[in-house]
């Protein structure tokens, strides 16, 4: 199962390096995309449960490095107001285009 990166630049210019065990992120976030906090939150959370069953899927048990990343972004969103902006800086390996 190809695993993935991503990056993202929070509103007060930190950056925060993220893991996925599934490029399903792509489904869900863009590179140079901007997100409010609380959409980021929804989608990355969605992406990372969506990934870890299909950990789930195919060994028979969840991913938790999924919701560990999960929670570290859900930490980190706290610190910001539900409406201020993140943008997704680096998404690794990047989506292949057809």
């Amino acid at each position: 199962m190809p695993e993935m990166t991503f990056e993202v630049r929070w509103p007060d210019g930190s950056t925060q390096r993220c893991y996925s065990p599934s490029l399903v992120m792509h489904d869900y976030l863009r590179t140079g995309a901007s997100y409010s906090v609380s959409e980021f939150l929804d989608r990355s959370t969605r992406a990372l449960t969506e990934a870890g069953e299909r950990v789930r899927a195919k060994f028979g048990f969840y991913c938790t490095s999924a919701a560990e990343t999960s929670e570290r972004i859900t930490a980190a969103a706290t610190k910001y107001p539900s409406d201020a902006i993140i943008e997704v800086t680096s998404m690794q390996p990047p989506l292949e285009q057809p």
